[in-house]
């Protein structure tokens, strides 16, 4: 209302009215800030899971190279190993002519080839493909025994050890 549509009216409804217009107007202005705030905590928080899965990924990568540098490394030794004891086996049932001195090489090779193919090969892709197939065709093996666990087990566990935390 103007200043003019006052006029007429007695003093004590001119105040309601001018109280009710700016409640209204502050009610209004704190909707639209309550609005802006609610939007900036769910875009934090779309930031923050972002960010969080950005780690995890970046963890599991730095676990996954790790792991292949240590099959690089531990096929290094491994094949040292397997060159003297297959040259030593293989000399040995020559010159015994026991041919039976040669066997344990069979098995030898098998790990050796297992070591190269992790280390080198397609083994990760294979076993990361076998893992998208039980992930799809047979997820209820994936299942934990007790289901996920959820915030009222871990706050529960949490408080039946919490006193071992607390000094007295």
């Amino acid at each position: 209302m103007s200043h003019r549509a006052y006029q007429g009216q007695p003093m004590s409804l001119r105040k309601q009215i001018q109280v009710s217009t700016m409640g209204f107007l502050m009610s209004k202005s704190m909707d639209q800030s309550m609005k802006k705030q609610q939007e900036f905590m769910v875009l934090n928080s779309r930031l923050q899971l972002e960010r969080q899965i950005q780690m995890q990924n970046q963890m599991r990568e730095r676990q996954m190279a790790m792991q292949i540098a240590w099959s690089r490394e531990f096929l290094k030794y491994y094949g040292a190993f397997f060159s003297l004891a297959t040259l030593g086996l293989t000399a040995g049932a020559l010159k015994q002519k026991r041919l039976g001195l040669f066997a344990p090489v069979v098995p030898l090779s098998f790990s050796l080839a297992y070591q190269v193919d992790l280390a080198y090969g397609t083994l990760m892709k294979r076993i990361k493909g076998e893992a998208e197939d039980i992930m799809v065709s047979e997820h209820e093996r994936l299942d934990l025994p007790n289901g996920a666990p959820t915030f009222e087990s871990i706050e529960k566990a949490r408080r039946t050890q919490a006193h071992l935390y607390i000094e007295k």
